[in-house]
């Protein structure tokens, strides 16, 4: 039998790319596997981006690269994947996690709309996969991540592009799997729930009367843990599926949510 040790938990020696990981949830990734030991690549579309998170890399002390690409471009991808391995070296994990939405009802959303989400949350993570997976089956190992949602599993008000596009990529995740499993590539994926970013906070600020904001108050409802997530809740979930530890793990999702997709909600009094 196999001995276990927290070894396995380390990324020491590991390349990883976090797409999109200017900030918030893919920033967070990118400082876990930092301290986990990996060497961390992120790319964003504009080089604008680029440098601000570079700036914010260097005030967390994470020694990043960065890359200006489009993900949806498949030539631009397989070239940064190129250069990465020139001067990084081989792609070990890869973090799917770009990503857009746009909240539009669906009666009123264009078909161009709509397609610009499937770009980017959907065909973008098999454009990247498609150009790491080479250089991982030569290479006997690699990691595959991809970022769903809990819309992967459930439908809202005005998000159809974006749940077909994460509910594509749930079942995108289920099939890597399949197909490259046997070449030891672990394709797994985290749905986070509802997590407390800058980019959330208009949702939680306290209302004039001191209540609390009603999108606010219908996701702690929901949430048997009654309360938003953190960036820091998905840190050790994305070093797990990205480390040896989860080596026998695939095809799997992970939803990091509080129990939300558990949980049917309170009875009326």
């Amino acid at each position: 039998m196999e001995e276990f040790t927290m070894d396995a938990f380390s990324l020491k020696g590991k390349v990883a790319l976090i797409t999109g990981a200017a900030y918030g949830i893919g920033f967070a990734i990118a400082t876990a596997y930092h301290k986990a030991g990996a060497t961390i690549v992120f790319n964003t579309s504009r080089q604008a981006s680029v440098d601000k998170a570079m700036l914010a890399y260097q005030e967390a002390g994470i020694p990043a690269k960065g890359y200006v690409c489009d993900v949806t471009d498949e030539k631009a991808v397989q070239a940064m994947v190129k250069q990465i391995e020139e001067e990084v070296g081989t792609i070990d994990i890869l973090v799917n996690n770009a990503g857009i939405i746009k909240r539009i009802p669906m009666l009123d959303m264009s078909a161009e709309d709509f397609r610009s989400v499937i770009d980017v949350d959907l065909n973008a993570p098999f454009i990247v996969s498609k150009a790491v997976l080479p250089s991982m089956i030569k290479k006997g190992h690699g990691k595959i991540i991809n970022i769903c949602s809990m819309m992967s599993e459930l439908g809202r008000e005005t998000v159809s592009a974006y749940a077909a596009a994460k509910g594509g990529l749930k079942m995108l995740t289920k099939n890597i799997c399949s197909e490259y499993g046997e070449a030891n590539i672990q394709c797994n994926a985290i749905g986070p729930g509802y997590i407390a970013t800058p980019q959330t906070a208009p949702l939680r600020e306290k209302q004039p009367d001191g209540s609390r904001h009603p999108f606010d108050q219908f996701i702690v409802s929901k949430t048997p843990a009654a309360r938003w997530g953190t960036p820091v809740d998905l840190m050790g979930p994305a070093v797990f599926l990205a480390s040896d530890a989860s080596n026998f793990v695939n095809g799997h999702i992970l939803y990091v949510d509080g129990g939300i997709l558990a949980y049917i909600g309170k009875q009326p009094q």
